[in-house]
């Protein structure tokens, strides 16, 4: 991303490109590898300008990390229109669509990386976590969910982020196929949670009624089945 030609920029905007330029870089590399040095080089400016905007590496990871956090919580937004099962995978399509782009730093970002353990990076992770849950809830049309419910869901968006961690080293079971084992594993944390609690039995069979013989939840149960036989 490196500029032809170099021009004034006002003070946000030349913040804003810097961000652009980090995030590019470090989705390519753990953030750690990326020096000041390189970012100044692909947004065409000198080092010493690079910490006029930002004081060091940690408060411009910090700030690229705030972009990405709000991109990634964007990905969970979803019409509520069709079945629960059909909308949990496509936003588990939209989630890996970020996982693929953002690699490296997604994985030094759960992993360890400049920012993490600083107040600002947990309060960034906590916020994309709380949007998810509070979609979910959303689409489920709970208000005030029961202990087993947010359980189960909380479980499940841990579950989702170690999932994409583990796929991320090597990629080695199709990305595809993840996406719908996610939607198969609520399913499943659901009829376990339903087994122990009538509320939960009641959500589940809400679940089940609007999902279409093709759909990823009528998919498990057949799967099950066969198992059984």
């Amino acid at each position: 991303m490196t500029t032809g030609v170099r021009r004034r920029m006002g003070v946000e905007e030349r913040r804003q490109q810097l961000i652009g330029v980090a995030l590019e870089l470090f989705a390519r590399r753990s953030p750690d590898e990326v020096s000041i040095d390189e970012i100044a080089s692909a947004a065409g400016i000198s080092r010493p300008l690079v910490y006029h905007y930002f004081p060091g590496k940690l408060s411009l990871y910090e700030a690229a990390l705030k972009r990405a956090a709000q991109d990634l919580a964007s990905r969970f937004e979803e019409p509520q229109q069709g079945s629960l099962g059909g909308r949990l995978l496509r936003v588990m399509r939209r989630f890996f669509d970020f996982v693929d782009e953002h690699g490296p730093g997604f994985s030094a970002l759960m992993r360890g990386g400049p920012a993490v353990g600083s107040s600002t990076t947990n309060a960034l992770i906590d916020s994309v976590r709380q949007v998810a849950y509070e979609q979910i809830l959303s689409h489920l049309r709970v208000t005030d969910p029961p202990p087993r419910l947010e359980l189960l869901i909380r479980s499940w968006i841990s579950l989702a982020e170690s999932t994409a961690l583990i796929w991320l080293d090597g990629r080695r079971i199709p990305r595809a196929e993840l996406e719908v084992q996610l939607v198969h594993d609520f399913a499943a944390l659901a009829a376990v949670s339903a087994a122990n609690d009538e509320e939960m039995t009641a959500l589940l069979r809400q679940m089940l009624r609007d999902e279409p013989h093709d759909g990823p939840f009528t998919d498990l149960a057949a799967r099950l089945i066969t198992l059984a036989s």
